[in-house]
């Protein structure tokens, strides 16, 4: 697993289902029961327990955030959120952003100290990488900056170029 500390963010480049934290976030669709990409393999690798649990949780609003155990995962928690779907509408940035925050507060609400994210609506949701980059790292800087519970924010892509996009991005403001 490639990886590069930024302070208390981590960028890492592997599989999130396989990271040993407090919880992972789930780029989920508004029903909760499992999809393809992150999705699909968060419910994958937790084992039918979560799609049972996430059942009860009758869904969840783009940029919400819901909490349910990790189950099979080598996490203690899974943290649903909705990304947006990107259609160049002017609340797109603004609820990709509450994913983040919504999720980060949620941990906070759990006392938890290590969360990882995955590149949210950078998949089927179309966002643009770049621009979701920028969100991403600027919305968890900003929550870091609080004194809070967290230690480390890890943000994990799947991909080479993702990699390098966050890279650079973190480089430069870092």
């Amino acid at each position: 697993m490639k990886q590069q500390d930024f302070g208390s963010i981590r960028l890492l480049q592997g599989d999130i289902t396989e990271l040993t934290v407090d919880a992972i976030v789930n780029a989920a669709n508004r029903s909760l029961l499992g999809g393809g990409g992150v999705d699909g393999a968060i419910h994958r690798a937790a084992g039918p327990e979560l799609l049972e649990e996430c059942r009860t949780l009758n869904g969840c609003e783009t940029g919400e955030a819901k909490l349910t155990a990790g189950y099979r995962l080598p996490c203690r928690y899974v943290i649903h959120t909705v990304g947006p779907v990107y259609r160049q509408r002017p609340q797109d940035a603004r609820l990709l952003a509450a994913c983040y925050r919504n999720s980060l507060e949620l941990a906070v609400a759990h006392d938890l100290r290590t969360v990882a994210f995955p590149a949210i609506s950078c998949g089927v949701y179309g966002y643009p990488a770049e621009q979701a980059c920028v969100i991403a790292v600027d919305t968890v800087r900003d929550f870091l900056r609080r004194k809070t519970s967290l230690e480390q924010v890890l943000l994990v892509v799947f991909d080479e170029t993702l990699y390098r996009l966050y890279h650079d991005y973190l480089s430069r403001t870092g």
